[in-house]
């Protein structure tokens, strides 16, 4: 699978060798803080991690549980080093990153799409998502390179199939007119630049989803040349909301 013709990337259809080794004090200091069992696997229990994501609207099988958990415990141990999400603790990693991405697959159907996702940084919404439509077609735009090795490691551990890693930014990808049936983004600015681009890259019935704050909402849905659905508040949260939309084009109709 390769949606944009971009010469650099991590290919993570097939196995490739990403070191997750850590030095010797962040093992220490992730040992004395995180709920890890000697193996350094995650032990909260599955029940609580269905808890966390029912307000959401999921309802994961014990299969996505499982990679859930898989995730956090890479996530927890690469965060140390390079600076992933300022949230450490493993709960509300499971609410505001996972459940809030999951959250919009209960406003649109995401399953056999193909999605696009720029400033992956940790993987949300991309990942996530990616874990609840087993086969959506996902690619990870993001140009931090520590974080792309992140990324494929995630992926070739959890065993993730039609994922690929691009390490550039979205500007730089230059891709053929529709084809991704998605673009996602969460916590990134320049939106003007990124509408932009989306309309580039959107198949004729595709959206663009972004989980906002709600003044950018604001400004995001004056503009000019696209059809928005009215923001829904994200669950436990009341500032940061999800808006969907979609451009409106010679050919197109109006509607959301």
């Amino acid at each position: 699978m390769s949606f944009f013709g971009v010469a650099a990337s991590y290919r993570v259809l097939q196995p490739i060798q990403v070191s997750t080794s850590l030095p010797g004090y962040a093992r220490r200091s992730f040992s004395e803080m995180l709920p890890m069992s000697k193996n350094n696997e995650i032990t909260i229990r599955d029940e609580r991690i269905a808890e966390t994501l029912s307000p959401f609207g999921v309802h994961p099988s014990s299969d996505q549980i499982s990679k859930i958990r898989d995730y956090l415990g890479i996530l927890l141990k690469w965060n140390n080093l390079i600076g992933l999400t300022s949230v450490s603790d493993p709960i509300e990693i499971v609410a505001r990153h996972f459940g809030e991405s999951m959250f919009a697959s209960k406003l649109m159907s995401v399953e056999n799409g193909r999605l696009a996702d720029v400033g992956s940084g940790a993987g949300f919404p991309g990942l996530a998502l990616k874990i609840l439509a087993q086969n959506l077609e996902v690619v990870l735009i993001e140009s931090n390179r520590r974080k792309c090795a992140f990324l494929a490691e995630i992926v070739t551990s959890l065993g993730l199939a039609g994922v690929e890693v691009l390490p550039t930014r979205f500007e730089e990808v230059r891709a053929e007119s529709g084809l991704s049936d998605f673009v996602t983004a969460r916590a990134i600015g320049g939106f003007p630049k990124l509408l932009r681009w989306s309309k580039s890259v959107l198949s004729r019935r595709g959206h663009i989803i972004l989980w906002i704050g709600g003044e950018d909402t604001t400004k995001v849905s004056a503009t000019s040349g696209w059809t928005w659905r009215p923001a829904v508040r994200l669950p436990e949260s009341q500032r940061r909301f999800v808006l969907i939309g979609r451009p409106i084009s010679q050919g197109r109709d109006a509607k959301c």
